[in-house]
């Protein structure tokens, strides 16, 4: 996987972005210059998390890219069709796809409730689908234009170790949704030169999600910072989409590929301390 240019006056559209990840990945392609699409709800203050689409838009506007921050819901086809057709109309097309927006509940079978099970289901799995399906025309014209078209998918490799199926059904069943999207896509847009892949981190990350509904706290200080996942998602979407696609990339074995192996500054707390390994790994 070797790197190409910048992202400079590329088009990126994102599900989601507001905060944590997906807003740090955006960040990392608005240094360079790109024009960013932001799909999000946030649009008023969250009482327990930080940042709503308009500081999000402050933010990418701030590192120098610039914004197209769309108040819509990726569950909603209509609200999904709308953002991808303003983004071409405003930037003149679209370059990057990152699916990033996801709703996680870990309760299993019996304790979980069929409205979060359709949440997981419509944001994670179907949500990845709408906004790659919809994208496809433009990334088709990004491809015969030769400006290295790629769709990306926060999702994990596809692992069927009962073990991840048997802990927590619904959101195993909703992530690896993603994942099919991901090996089904690169295998169906490969004649187009357009790279599809997914990228997961080999260890958790410091997000509200990790502290409000995975280990407070105590699981953030053995996590590493959204830095590691956006430095190798930059990684993947400047590599040349004809030759990366269908993959299930790890971060850390990204940033590997291109010699990068002190990760010591992505630690949440510096020092050598056991950090805990994500989920489906």
């Amino acid at each position: 996987m070797t790197e190409t240019k910048s992202l400079a006056g590329k088009t990126l559209i994102m599900s989601g972005g507001s905060r944590g990840i997906g807003l740090e990945i955006a960040k990392r392609a608005a240094a360079d210059g790109a024009n960013i699409t932001l799909i999000a709800k946030t649009d008023k203050p969250h009482p327990k998390l930080p940042g709503t689409i308009h500081t999000a838009a402050a933010e990418l506007e701030a590192a120098g890219g610039k914004v197209l921050p769309f108040v819509g819901d990726v569950r909603i086809d209509e609200s999904v069709a709308d953002a991808v057709q303003q983004t071409i109309e405003q930037f003149g097309g679209v370059d990057l796809v990152v699916n990033n927006a996801s709703a996680i509940d870990l309760s299993p079978t019996d304790a979980l409730p069929m409205k979060k099970y359709d949440l997981m289901q419509d944001i994670n799995c179907r949500g990845s689908f709408l906004l790659s399906k919809l994208c496809i025309p433009a990334l088709r014209e990004s491809a015969a234009a030769g400006r290295n078209p790629h769709i990306l998918t926060l999702s994990p490799p596809l692992n069927l170790d009962p073990k991840w199926a048997g802990s927590s059904l619904g959101y195993t069943i909703a992530k690896y949704g993603m994942s099919l999207t991901t090996l089904g896509l690169a295998e169906e847009l490969k004649s187009d030169g357009i790279g599809v892949n997914s990228l997961w981190p080999r260890t958790t990350i410091a997000t509200a999600a990790v502290k409000n509904l995975l280990g407070g706290e105590e699981m953030v200080a053995t996590s590493r910072t959204p830095d590691i996942y956006a430095d190798a998602a930059y990684l993947v979407l400047t590599a040349p989409s004809t030759e990366t696609t269908g993959n299930f990339f790890i971060d850390d074995d990204v940033l590997a590929a291109h010699g990068i192996t002190d990760l010591d500054k992505y630690r949440v707390v510096p020092g050598d301390g056991p950090l805990t390994t994500d989920l489906f790994l």
